[in-house]
């Protein structure tokens, strides 16, 4: 049994007090244990921790394999370890006595969390931790026997010290010809079954130079709009430094996680894990990689690197937890202010922005030190400006929102219409940036205002700068127009100030500092050249969107969005045209021409919502409808409903490592299952409906209705081919349908 050792505050010599105490911490929520089933062993307990051996079956069968776990439930601020514990720690271990003919296999361990302690980082489970194994049945064994399993283990928990721990366990289960599921166990062993790390299903690369290095993931699965965060946690300890950010870079198709070297000797074949990734609607699943080491990979150009792996991340979020949600896609709201910061500042270095930095610096050099207190005081000035309009762009822009009526987190990105008018926006920054076409400078409007002497003056110039500045509109600025439409109010408008104070910075600096404006470069041809290079970027964001409409609106929408694009060109290239030409019967033409061309494209909007949306499930796959579900009800069949989406990674990953596999393909034909799929690419309402009929706010959902009647099973978020084969064991109890069900099957 588990050593019980002195409680601060009570006597070493008062085993009642410290009795009553273990027993308030074994009834407290957390650690309290049935106890009572004959599937549980006997608790062993302490005042840090209660572990007993469960196993999945009630009775056992001759020959027949079933599942053991042992399960921890620990006291607040404890922890334990995985089998790589990190910086410090030990695994928990098992040794079991068994009788002759009997087998078990090793202890799985569930994905782990990060367990910041200082400058180390352990990888371990607060609160819980299930490790399930496999015992095989001897076959000799007849019906009415007892097969008695005992066993012995040891754990290591810490809090602010360690305390190892250890206990014996006992089982006494019968055999009967047919093995027998507690059905009281079973959804506790499937979630155990679910926080398993899965075999990745993605082509894993590595490689190291130096004191860096990185891991690559290539999928199609993966993206941009598909993964929020990643971390990776080393099988053996050395491999990589466990307390060093892991900064997520993501392309169309793979992620890169950079990764520094731990004290250990460098994987010389490969490198083996866990990667765990949370998906864009905050699924976290995790998936054993073993990665063959090679050259370094390189992360994307121009992709926004998410830094994963330090304590405020959501690295160590238990499996199916919500992380926090993200500004754009895969970028948390730190980050997405960071890059707005950095947008901020690089509008300083666009053509219409540059010169106005310039000649303020100039006159700031000039400045004798006596007047430099003032200055300051006029800087501050600038800053209030440049700040306060920056938010009043954001708040112009979320009063915009307001009125629209825009739905929750994220929903936008289910509206083929929303998707098709951000590309366009893309597509419309980018040409900008190429010198199609221009704004009309607001600097003669302003310029007299921003020429008055006093704080007023300086005010006002910031938001002179501010208004000059959005004609350029650098390319974080778009993310950030974008953002604006997704993120709460209050979050938005952080995202905008961040704006503000990343272009407000350099005169802030040159005001402190009147020294450094003789180093900065003088205006030239390069600043065109930046603005035009900062182009391409637009258009990569502008191809991604199309692709996201490609899964929402199939071919139809991709083409409607294309031929937009055309008309989106057309209209910029007219605008220009007019730009350059004098007053006159031509200008007017030309923009005219731009009008119509923008009125058609809006007008190609209007059919996107009745494009046909391309299929998400398998060649074969029935469509999920209310009606059609009542009828296979009606008809006394079982029925498997799939929820799922073209942008939902953990749907995409659950296919084909679970549903899509032949034995689970076999056992719905077999059993006579029907699978309806549902598909919230487009955000269906009446899939929404049944998303929140069973406390859902996205994909995927998956439902198992036995025949006859009855409510659904609902399986976890993370499938694999034991949990849903387990599930068609459970709910059908040997069910097998007198006709070929399986995908699209009536």
């Amino acid at each position: 049994m588990g050593q019980v050792v002195g409680i601060p505050g009570i006597p070493a010599n008062g085993p009642v007090k410290v009795a009553l105490v273990a027993g308030l911490l074994l009834a407290a929520p957390g650690l309290a244990w049935n106890g009572a089933r004959a599937t549980e062993s006997e608790p062993v307990a302490s005042p840090r921790a209660t572990v007993v051996l469960a196993s999945e079956m009630a009775a056992v069968a001759p020959g027949q394999s079933f599942r053991l776990m042992l399960r921890q439930r620990l006291a607040p601020g404890w922890h334990t370890y995985w089998t790589n514990p990190g910086d410090a720690g030990q695994p928990p271990e098992l040794v079991l006595d068994l009788p002759a003919g009997a087998s078990a296999g090793p202890l799985q361990f569930p994905a782990p969390e990060r367990i910041p302690l200082g400058p180390l980082v352990n990888f371990g489970y607060e609160g819980r931790a299930d490790f399930p194994l496999t015992v095989t049945v001897p076959g000799d064994l007849a019906p009415g026997q007892v097969f008695t399993v005992q066993g012995s283990g040891n754990w290591l928990v810490c809090e602010k010290v360690c305390i190892p721990e250890e206990g014996s366990f006992r089982l006494d289960l019968p055999v009967e010809a047919k093995p027998r599921p507690d059905a009281a166990l079973s959804a506790d062993f499937a979630e155990a079954e679910a926080a398993l790390p899965r075999p990745s299903p993605w082509v894993a690369r590595a490689g190291f130079d130096g004191a860096r290095g990185a891991l690559a993931l290539d999928g199609t699965e993966l993206g941009p709009g598909a993964v929020r965060q990643a971390f990776f946690f080393p099988a053996e300890w050395g491999a990589v430094d466990n307390a060093a950010p892991q900064p997520l870079s993501l392309r169309d198709g793979g992620l890169v996680l950079g990764l520094s070297r731990g004290q250990g000797d460098a994987p010389k074949d490969r490198l083996e894990g866990v990667v765990a990734i949370t998906d864009a609607a905050g699924t976290r699943a995790a998936y054993a990689v073993s990665a063959a080491i090679g050259p370094v990979p390189v992360a994307a150009e121009g992709a926004p690197a998410v830094t994963e792996g330090v304590p405020a991340t959501t690295a160590g979020v238990p499996a199916g937890a919500a992380a926090p949600r993200a500004a754009v896609p895969g970028i948390g709201l730190l980050q997405a202010a960071l890059w707005a910061a950095l947008g901020g500042l690089l509008l300083n270095l666009m053509p219409c922005v540059f010169p106005i930095l310039a000649m303020k610096a100039i006159g700031l050099a000039r400045l004798s030190g006596e007047a430099r207190r003032r200055v300051r005081a006029h800087a501050a000035s600038y800053c209030a400006g440049v700040v306060l309009s920056f938010l009043v762009l954001g708040g112009g822009l979320l009063a915009l929102r307001a009125a629209g009526g825009v739905a929750g987190w994220g929903f936008q990105f289910t509206q083929p219409v929303f998707v098709a008018v951000m590309a366009w926006l893309m597509l419309l920054v980018g040409l900008n940036l190429s010198g199609v076409f221009a704004f009309g400078g607001p600097v003669s409007a302003g310029g007299g205002l921003a020429a008055r002497g006093g704080h007023s003056g300086s005010f006002l110039t910031g938001v002179l700068a501010v208004l000059v500045a959005t004609p350029c509109t650098a390319p974080f600025m778009a993310a950030a127009l974008g953002a604006a439409l997704l993120l709460p109010a209050l979050a938005a408008l952080a995202v905008f100030a961040a704006l503000g104070i990343g272009m407000a910075l350099p005169y802030a600096l040159l005001a402190l500092f009147p020294g450094l404006a003789e180093r900065l470069p003088r205006p030239g041809p390069w600043m065109e050249r930046l603005r035009q290079f900062l182009a391409f970027p637009m258009y990569g964001a502008a191809a991604w969107l199309a692709w996201v409409l490609a899964q929402q609106s199939g071919p139809d929408g991709v083409l409607l969005v294309l031929g937009g694009a055309v008309l989106v060109g057309l209209a910029a290239w007219a605008w220009g045209q007019a730009q350059r030409t004098p007053e006159g019967l031509l200008q007017r033409a030309s923009r005219g021409l731009a009008a119509l061309a923008i009125l058609a494209g809006l007008a190609g909007l209007t059919r996107l919502d009745t494009a046909p949306a391309p299929r998400v499930a398998e060649a074969g796959g029935e469509a999920w409808s209310e009606a059609r579900l009542a009828a296979l009800r009606a008809a006394g069949r079982p029925v498997f409903v799939n929820l799922t989406a073209a942008w939902c990674i953990t749907c995409k990953v659950n296919e084909r490592v679970a549903l899509d596999q032949p034995s689970v393909q076999d056992a719905f034909s077999r059993r006579g299952v029907t699978v309806l799929e549902g598909d919230w690419t487009r955000g269906d309402p009446a899939i929404t409906a049944l998303l929140r009929a069973h406390g859902r706010d996205g994909v995927p959902l998956y439902l198992l209705y036995p025949a006859g009647g009855g409510e659904p099973a609902v399986l976890p978020q993370i499938l694999t081919e034991g949990i849903v084969l387990k599930a068609l064991d459970d709910t059908l109890h040997g069910v097998a349908g007198t006709e070929r069900g399986g995908r699209g099957t009536t």
